[in-house]
C-alpha cells in the first residue's frame, strides 16, 4: 500500500495500536455534514442517528479498529466561548463515542505552550501522520490532504498530542 495513494480508510485498517486525531479549528464548511449543520443552527437539534449523513462510513471503520485493539483518541482545541460548529460537534460527539473513540477538548487558552503543527492531523501508530488542508472558509483545500512518514513529524505530533491530551477535559464532563 502506497502512503500517497491509500485511501484514509486503507491507513486505519492497517493501523496496529494507535490513531490519534488533534483538531485545531472552531468551524468546518466541508459538505458531508453541510445540510445536518444547518439543521442544528435551524433548530438547535443535532441529527444523532447513526443511521445518517457521513456516520454510517466512519463508525464501522472506528468499531472495526477498535475491536482489533487500536485505541482511537480525539482531541479537539477550541476557543472560548465556542462556536455554533463547536457547540453542533459537541453535539454529535456522542457517536464518535458510540463508535469507541475517547473524545476530548482543550480550551485554547490552555495551549499556548504547546507547540503545535500547524493543521489538524491524524497520527497512526507514531508513525504516520496525516495533515488536513482547509480553506479559509472552512471547506477542503486543495491538495485536502498531506501525509508523511517523516520521523521527526510523526514525533512533534506524538508529543503535541500527549500534551493536549494530557490537559484536555473529558467530553462527558466538558460542556458548551
Amino acid at each position: 500500500m502506497s502512503l500517497s495513494t491509500a485511501t484514509f480508510a486503507e491507513l486505519l485498517a492497517a493501523t496496529r495500536h494507535s490513531a490519534v486525531h488533534l483538531e485545531m479549528r472552531d468551524s468546518y464548511a466541508v459538505g458531508d455534514e453541510a445540510e445536518d449543520y444547518e439543521t442544528f443552527l435551524r433548530t438547535g437539534v443535532a441529527n444523532t442517528d447513526p443511521a445518517q449523513s457521513f456516520w454510517p462510513q466512519w463508525m464501522p471503520l472506528v468499531i472495526e479498529a477498535v475491536d482489533r485493539g487500536v485505541v482511537m483518541r480525539r482531541a479537539r482545541i477550541v476557543s472560548e466561548p465556542v462556536t455554533d460548529y463547536i457547540r453542533y460537534e459537541h453535539a454529535i460527539t456522542q457517536l464518535n463515542r458510540q463508535a469507541g473513540e475517547e473524545v476530548r477538548w482543550l480550551p485554547r487558552r490552555h495551549a499556548s505552550d504547546i507547540p503545535l503543527p500547524g493543521n489538524d492531523f491524524w497520527l497512526l501508530d507514531d508513525r504516520i501522520v496525516q495533515f488536513n488542508h482547509w480553506t479559509g472558509d472552512g471547506d477542503w483545500a486543495t491538495p485536502p490532504k498531506e501525509r508523511t512518514d517523516d520521523p521527526a513529524v510523526a514525533a512533534l505530533c506524538s508529543r503535541a498530542f500527549a500534551v493536549v491530551w494530557e490537559r484536555a477535559i473529558p467530553h462527558e464532563k466538558y460542556s458548551v
